[in-house]
């Protein structure tokens, strides 16, 4: 029987967050009708990720974090929940950034915002203090400039970071582009995501959500997960059970 999917939300007290994720992973049980799928949340929301582990029977999971960078919830939180479930053989995912397939959803958002060629963009997401994550940021507001055309994309934060999407937006406009839209790089609603579009001085696009392309993309880094471990198993390096530093085995087999 194939690892079960459990898919790590952030939390929220947002209500449209839950109901977004749980619109997207029904777009991935569509997608994959006869894959296991489970929610768990790091904090806000029912269930914790604590509680959906501990509900599965003994077997194998794979962790898929529904977060866009490498950040301490991904290095630290999850491997620690793992860790807390040792009935179950657990993998941790890469998370969903960057990948070409956000800089898709992002573009397809600001079109239906009333983002207009030619003008610049904010890539406004929630921040954190390791450095790994804003590096996964401005790679995603790179590869987001390309797909616009070349216009510029400035990496933004709601905390932890810097710059702040207003002081992204002045920057823009020292340049020149005195309506930038902001983009949403935020997987579903929340407090972040609202914060940063009331910052917009002109088009303001929704978090990515339960986009088609996103549910594709989570089954992506389920299956490389997954393939980073059979790879493990045919070629195991002296001392180490993985490879990959977000794609780990952590209970043992």
């Amino acid at each position: 029987m194939q690892p079960t999917l459990v898919a790590v939300a952030h939390g929220s007290r947002d209500p449209r967050a839950l109901a977004t994720v749980s619109a997207l992973l029904d777009r991935v049980r569509e997608l994959r009708p006869r894959l296991r799928v489970r929610l768990g949340h790091i904090e806000l929301n029912e269930p914790l990720l604590d509680t959906a582990l501990a509900a599965l029977d003994p077997g194998a999971a794979v962790l898929v974090p529904l977060l866009l960078g490498r950040g301490h919830h991904v290095k630290h939180d999850l491997p620690a929940a793992a860790a807390r479930a040792p009935h179950l053989r657990v993998r941790v995912a890469a998370p969903l950034g960057p990948h070409p397939l956000l800089v898709e959803v992002l573009r397809e958002r600001l079109l239906e915002a009333g983002w207009t060629p030619g003008t610049g963009a904010v890539l406004a997401s929630a921040g954190s203090r390791d450095p790994d994550s804003a590096a996964d940021t401005r790679r995603t507001a790179a590869l987001l400039s390309e797909r616009l055309g070349g216009v510029p994309v400035v990496a933004a934060y709601a905390s932890a970071a810097a710059p702040s999407v207003p002081e992204a937006l002045r920057a823009l406009a020292a340049r020149g582009h005195h309506r930038a839209a902001v983009a949403s790089y935020f997987t579903a609603p929340g407090r972040f995501a609202a914060q940063c579009a009331a910052a917009a001085p002109g088009a303001a696009a929704d978090p990515l959500g339960a986009h088609p392309a996103l549910a594709r993309l989570v089954l992506q880094r389920y299956d490389a997960a997954l393939a980073a471990r059979s790879a493990d198993r045919a070629h195991p390096a002296p001392g180490h059970r993985s490879g990959h530093p977000d794609q780990r085995e952590l209970a043992p087999a």
